[in-house]
């Protein structure tokens, strides 16, 4: 079985009630909401990476405010080819500020649009766990920066 090891950063971006997220093609085509973010290049840090992500998916230039936390994900699924992939997934959460650039979606990537959702309006969104994760991770503020009971 192939080992996966997939490292990325993610920010969590929330005024006025709303969150930032983008929006990605799931595996069968269907639309869901995912966290602005995505993988490390090799060498870069986290920390730059979640602003290069953001900008790319997004428009938006960011100012990293705080780590929120890390967040590890481990399952086994079947690549484009019917093989098993034994996935691991290591996600840097961190809380950020937009500081400039405009809105607009990404081109030629893995999302397809970024928006502002209403917070209150997440739980009613088809989304990846992350997004819950992300959310609960800015609310809780754990001071180990890990969650109890995560969902995947």
């Amino acid at each position: 079985m192939r080992e996966k090891l997939r490292v990325a950063a993610y920010a969590v971006c929330v005024r006025d009630g709303q969150i930032l997220l983008a929006r990605s093609p799931a595996q069968d085509g269907t639309p869901e909401w995912v966290m602005p973010g995505g993988g490390m290049e090799h060498g870069e840090d986290p920390y730059d990476t979640v602003r290069r992500e953001v900008e790319e998916e997004t428009g938006y230039r960011i100012e990293v405010t705080g780590l929120l936390g890390v967040d590890s994900s481990h399952r086994v699924f079947r690549d484009g080819f019917g093989r098993p992939v034994d996935h691991h997934g290591v996600r840097f959460v961190y809380e950020a500020r937009i500081t400039g650039g405009e809105l607009r979606n990404e081109v030629g990537g893995s999302t397809d649009l970024a928006a502002w959702q209403h917070l209150d309006a997440v739980p009613g969104l088809v989304r990846i766990g992350l997004v819950d994760t992300a959310l609960r991770l800015w609310r809780e503020r754990p001071a180990g920066g890990r969650l109890g009971g995560a969902p995947e």
